[in-house]
């Protein structure tokens, strides 16, 4: 799975998002967080738009731990966001209980897949906001 990452990182920069801005039909970003343990990691992940925020899903394919992007976010939200040519500073937090029951709907039409990495998990599944 790394490499496969550090491959579409790797397109999506070099093509400024033309190769590996979609997976299956829905926008892909790429977040830089600065790692616990090593100085930056670039993770690609599905999101929606919400107003002028973006919305990500920590899913980790339904393994019993978090991601780590959003490990690396709990500790330090600051992140940086790139969609297509655009790079953005963002701030991250995780969406408040009301926040994600309305949200969530929307994400699992997205990418329905959610909905079965809920239920691999006995972990909530965290919906997170990255705000300019």
């Amino acid at each position: 799975m790394n490499a496969f990452t550090a491959l579409h990182v790797f397109f999506y920069r070099l093509s400024a998002g033309r190769v590996g801005g979609r997976f299956r039909g829905t926008p892909v970003l790429l977040l830089t967080t600065i790692g616990r343990k090593t100085a930056k990691r670039r993770t690609p992940l599905l999101y929606t738009a919400e107003g002028n925020s973006w919305v990500v899903v920590a899913s980790n394919g339904g393994r019993p731990t978090d991601p780590s992007w959003w490990s690396n976010l709990k500790r330090n939200p600051e992140a940086e966001i790139q969609i297509g040519r655009e790079i953005r500073k963002a701030q991250a937090r995780k969406a408040s209980t009301e926040e994600k029951t309305r949200l969530w709907p929307l994400l699992t039409k997205m990418y329905p897949t959610y909905n079965d990495y809920q239920r691999k998990t006995d972990r909530e599944i965290s919906v997170v906001i990255l705000e300019p």
